[in-house]
């Protein structure tokens, strides 16, 4: 298994420097992961960054609180497509799921998918707000919507734990049927654990520990 395929590099820091995203998209291209993802401030210079190679560019959007109105999230969607987005990771309408009102929250992933065309639309859900039953509803609402992936997590709820293989074997049992992937993403760290997520059914890892997952691999 070639694990780096699997790494969508990563540095949502938002303290994060030019300098910190060229040793990123640099990082990236001298392990062949499958590409960066990075805040949309940074999205143009990735890209450039990454030009001549296979990285693709992903960013978030409505991250991470997941708080913007849906007109919001369209308008940077728009934007960090422009900017030379490869992919998208947008956070599910938390407010609503738990208000469990269900069609704003698909009608907001729609509207998004819409946007993005061909391009790749993640859900993120941020498990550790989320029971198992909320897991697999949001995981629906997803698959309803027309995404194309969820994801377990932003990396940014104190006290988080990220990426659990309890929740990505859910996750991957509720929309595997439909076609869509699992991507996990907080807290991987080491190569087993990378491995034990990839073994659950996730196809993509957010990591910003992708080297050290290299180097501990070899």
């Amino acid at each position: 298994m070639e694990i780096n395929n699997y790494i969508e590099h990563t540095l949502l820091k938002p303290t994060a420097t030019e300098e910190d995203i060229k040793n990123l998209v640099n990082d990236a291209i001298k392990y062949n992961f499958f590409g960066v993802c990075v805040n949309p401030n940074y999205v143009s210079l990735a890209k450039k960054l990454s030009e001549g190679s296979n990285i693709k560019i992903v960013t978030v959007v409505n991250f991470p609180l997941a708080n913007n109105i849906n007109n919001v999230v369209l308008f940077q969607t728009e934007h960090a497509l422009i900017d030379g987005a490869d992919e998208i990771d947008t956070v599910i309408n938390l407010a609503e799921l738990k208000n469990k009102n269900y069609e704003k929250v698909v009608f907001d992933i729609k509207r998004t998918k819409k946007i993005c065309s061909d391009h790749n639309l993640k859900v993120i859900l941020e498990t550790d707000l989320l029971t198992k039953e909320e897991i697999i509803t949001a995981s629906k609402c997803a698959v309803e919507g027309g995404a194309n992936f969820v994801k377990t997590s932003t990396g940014f709820v104190k006290g988080g734990v990220g990426a659990k293989i309890e929740d990505v074997k859910i996750m991957y049992e509720t929309v595997s049927p439909y076609g869509l992937q699992v991507k996990a993403s907080g807290g991987i760290k080491t190569f087993d654990y990378a491995l034990e997520l990839i073994n659950s059914g996730a196809t993509r890892l957010g990591t910003s520990s992708g080297v050290d997952i290299i180097k501990e691999r070899n």
